[in-house]
């Protein structure tokens, strides 16, 4: 008897674990912003996520592959970010890497906007200021098609810029065309940050 009540209990824990991951995986634009606000992603991160993120694909993202964010988040706490040199950093494997880069930023006309599908960009300036468009890919129109070998598109858009500095970090998703590295007056060189984190549809 003392085993059919076990069995049971087992199999009513294994429903209602069910239903919670179920209920948390229901997010909506609203649940999404209170997740982002509170900072329940950020284990100890202190930097600001952009306005201009999605707040609902970032949650979605984020709970499907945790593991994976929190050692993107770990990366981009690391206080000795202003002294890595340029290069590129495994983080874990092919699903999260990194590139630092240490460079003159971009005069307008020579900046591009895109696009990528297979990864999702952190894109966060260490030392300097620069601007950056964003758009979504709906309202930009097409100029060079994907190409899988550097997943990436390429458009025309007109979106909204933004000036990204040391104290926040854009993030941008396959619906986002976005247009980095444009130069701000002042700031020839910028060094930066991208983390590369595998999307997942």
């Amino acid at each position: 008897m003392r085993r059919h009540y076990a069995i049971i209990l087992t199999i009513l824990v294994f429903l209602l674990s069910g239903s919670i991951v179920s209920a948390q995986q229901q997010w909506t634009a609203k649940t999404a912003k209170r997740w982002v606000e509170n900072k329940e992603w950020a284990n100890g991160l202190t930097l600001k996520v952009h306005p201009s993120v999605d707040n609902l694909e970032f949650a979605k993202q984020y709970h499907i592959n945790k593991a994976w964010w929190d050692k993107a988040f770990a990366f981009l706490n690391d206080k000795k970010l202003d002294t890595l040199a340029p290069g590129k950093y495994a983080i874990d494997g092919n699903n999260v890497y990194a590139t630092i880069t240490n460079a003159p930023s971009k005069e307008f006309d020579k900046s591009a906007w895109e696009s990528h599908r297979n990864y999702i960009d952190l894109q966060y300036v260490i030392k300097g200021k620069e601007k950056i468009g964003v758009s979504p890919i709906t309202l930009a129109t097409v100029i060079k098609p994907y190409d899988e070998s550097k997943d990436a598109a390429n458009y025309n858009a007109d979106g909204k810029y933004y000036v990204a500095t040391p104290d926040v970090f854009f993030l941008f998703f396959p619906g986002d065309a976005h247009r980095p590295n444009i130069k701000v007056e002042g700031y020839d060189i910028v060094k930066k940050l991208v983390i590369k984190v595998k999307y997942t549809p």
